[in-house]
């Protein structure tokens, strides 16, 4: 549950305000699906006692639709070419009331939800002895599980212009809401809307961002779209009645009437829409920094650092180093306050494993980066010259990418690796680790930044500390130039869906060793070993073990089970193989353990040992022991994989021990990068091109060489 959001564990009577563009869809009739779907969540809220209060507007939008087809048919066609005459508002409404209670009344109805209609006008509440008795009817409303739903009568209401005249105690449904909710004393107001919730600006302008909670001293100035396409209101009048209920002590959400279930979300804690709460200024500091801030300040960064001579990156990346190992007992110190906080949270012993810094990690990592400092310069390298023309000369060289966002679970040394390839690649950089990990990330994070210098800023590198934001960030693809999820299938795919961002990564490492019929088993029984047991909890880590048919009866092949199971690997079989070696059958071969645990099957030769990956594996890293090269050749040229490895272990997926320096993730993907994703992967292309006063003008004159040209710096 989001902290700000905790107020609704507290909430029982909820006042619902439903807007006309709700209700009804563009062309004026009534939107059956969006109604049907209002009156479940509240058949849904009712059988959770909560008490349920309905103000709905659409009556004078519906009566409209519904009378100009009553005229239509009742005209000549003289009539028809004639002016036409703009309807009666208030015969709109008196027609409209009927038709939209009797469609609540049906919905209703086929929930076994009993519904009431209240309609009040403005003079009601001027009278004090209405209001007492309106409370009280209300009230045994509620105790019956009937739902009250409110409207202004508009068809008997003596204001001049109901669409223009904003006089009186209220002056639409969303003032009536916040009346409403005052004076029987609600705990929640909701005003659902066409939109997700107030935005900075018209919410179909690109840089306009969701405002998740308003605070009036922070946000005084907020331009707003259109008023409601059909109703009276639209956003300033909802703010209004928000601001004015809100600073009463109700407080408001407005949210979207399109999005399933909203109003369930809401009521459960999530973040959804904006929040209008009189303690608001409290929870958000003044001097808070938002998603598109960080981003568009580490994007600056990185062009300062792009300024920079080679050497003076260099010497960044050296300082760093150097900080780590300054403060290697500080780090260590906030990573073990982690783990005692996992281990007592219950999280599992592979992510436990993943979070801890071992003995000798820092160093390690500060010689890593030292390894990477001293690669060469990446930036601004030249990959091609071509002479175009005489005196015109075409350059494509690398350049960083922009501003990375990387969303990683539990490992804090994946903080650093990133950290190190961005600063070298020129990169600016947003993390998010996993909340198990806040101490050590934070910890490193300040360490690193700390060895910027102050011609690059310290907003290089931005610790993102609230998975609120993560929304927010993936919306800003005009800001940001590439996501990195590194962490659960769960974690990948949900990013996947959530953004326009292009996103580099892999959702599983469902990694294969394949035993073939000519491999030396003293060799494979070493490579099995180290694939699984060297550190299981590791993307590269073998999960699948594939054996060709011609051994399953070689005493090898049991000495190799033998020795997993005393190193503590618990075996789960395929079809073939679970009846043959006595081993519990497997779920599915889909999957990644991460653990002390991996899946053996038989298949008939490398080609099914190939489909087998091909259907089963993640395209991630998978390895042959074989002493046949021809069969080998087939496995490394046919198989579809990031990585593919002969008579060697999958552990060796790693970009440090692929000479990369360190690694962002491990990209099973087709486009960009793929594999171990170091330096070279964080950098793109451009093209500079030096002349000598030429222009195309319809090419004439112009002869073209396209000759290539030696590189040189």
């Amino acid at each position: 549950m989001d902290p700000s959001r905790a107020f609704v564990k507290n909430v029982k009577r909820l006042v619902v305000k439903v807007g006309t563009a709700v209700v009804t869809r563009g062309d004026g009739r009534l939107a059956l699906g969006r109604l049907g779907a209002l009156c479940e969540q509240l058949k849904e809220l009712i059988s959770q006692d909560y008490e349920i209060i309905l103000v709905t507007s659409g009556a004078v939008g519906l009566g409209r639709q519904r009378l100009r087809y009553r005229k239509l048919i009742n005209s000549s066609l003289a009539d028809l070419q004639k002016p036409q005459n703009e309807l009666d508002g208030k015969a709109c409404a008196a027609v409209g009331q009927n038709s939209l209670m009797a469609l609540y009344d049906v919905l209703f109805s086929q929930l076994d939800v009993t519904s009431s209609q209240l309609l009040v006008t403005d003079s009601d509440f001027r009278n004090e002895d209405f209001r007492k008795q309106l409370s009280e009817t209300v009230q045994s409303l509620l105790a019956l599980k009937v739902i009250p739903i409110f409207n202004e009568n508009d068809a008997i209401s003596t204001r001049r212009a109901p669409y223009e005249d904003s006089s009186g105690i209220f002056w639409d449904n969303d003032s009536l809401a916040g009346l409403l909710a005052l004076e029987l004393k609600a705990d929640l107001l909701i005003l659902l809307s066409d939109v997700e919730g107030l935005y900075s600006g018209p919410p179909n302008e690109p840089n306009s961002k969701l405002i998740h909670t308003y605070v009036k001293e922070k946000q005084p100035e907020i331009t707003f779209g259109d008023k409601s396409r059909v109703g009276r209101g639209g956003m300033t009048a909802k703010v209004n009645a928000a601001v004015c209920a809100a600073y009463a002590g109700i407080p408001v959400i407005i949210t979207s009437g399109f999005a399933t279930n909203n109003i369930l979300k809401v009521l459960q804690g999530e973040r959804v829409g904006t929040l209008f709460h009189k303690d608001a200024h409290l929870w958000i500091s003044m001097k808070d920094v938002g998603a598109r801030e960080m981003a568009v300040a580490a994007r600056e960064c990185s062009r300062r650092l792009q300024a920079l001579q080679p050497q003076a990156r260099k010497k960044i990346l050296l300082d760093v180093a150097d900080a780590l190992e300054a403060n290697e007992n500080l780090i260590k110190a906030e990573n073990e306050a982690d783990v005692v906080a996992a281990q007592e949270a219950g999280y599992e012993k592979s992510l436990i494993s993943r979070l801890a810094l071992k003995p000798g990690k820092i160093s390690s990592l500060a010689k890593s980066i030292r390894v990477l400092a001293d690669m060469e310069e990446p930036i601004g390298h030249i990959l091609r010259r071509t002479e175009l023309a005489d005196g015109l000369v075409l350059e494509k060289t690398s350049s960083p990418l922009g501003v990375l966002l990387i969303i990683f679970e539990s490992r804090p040394d994946a903080l650093v690796q990133i950290a190190s390839l961005a600063i070298r690649s020129g990169n600016g950089l947003l993390l998010k680790g996993g909340k198990e990990a806040k101490r050590s990330n934070a910890i490193l994070h300040k360490v690193i930044t700390s060895a910027i210098p102050d011609t690059v800023g310290d907003k290089l590198i931005g610790l993102v500390t609230s998975r609120n934001e993560i929304p927010d960030l993936l919306k800003l693809d005009d800001v940001i130039d590439l996501v990195i999820p590194r962490g659960s299938n769960k974690l990948v795919s949900e990013i996947k869906e959530s953004t326009k961002i292009p996103v580099l990564g892999h959702a599983d490492g469902i990694c294969h060793v394949y035993l073939d019929k000519s491999a030396d088993m003293e060799m494979a029984a070493q490579i099995v070993l180290d694939a699984k047991i060297d550190y299981p909890a590791a993307c590269n880590a073998m999960e699948t073990l594939l054996v060709h048919k011609d051994l399953s009866s070689d005493p090898k092949l049991n000495e190799i089970i033998v020795k997993l199971k005393r190193e503590g690997v618990k075996l789960f079989g395929g079809p073939r193989a679970s009846n043959l070696l006595n081993i519990p059958e497997t779920r599915s071969f889909h999957h990644e353990y991460n653990s002390l645990a991996c899946t053996i099957e038989i298949v008939d030769d490398v080609h099914a040992a190939i489909n087998h990956i091909h259907q089963h594996g993640s395209a991630h890293t998978d390895c042959i022991v074989a002493e046949n090269h021809e069969v080998a050749n087939i496995f490394l040229h046919q198989l579809d994989s990031a990585a593919v490895f002969h008579n060697a272990s999958t552990r060796f997926c790693d970009g440090a021990r692929f000479g990369l320096g360190a690694e962002v993730g491990i990209s099973t993907g087709r486009i960009h990068a793929r594999g171990p994703v170091g330096v070279e992967g964080l950098l793109t292309t451009r093209w500079i091109l030096r002349g000598s006063g030429q222009v195309v003008n319809g090419d004439k004159g112009v002869i073209y060489t396209h000759k290539d040209l030696p590189l040189q710096s």
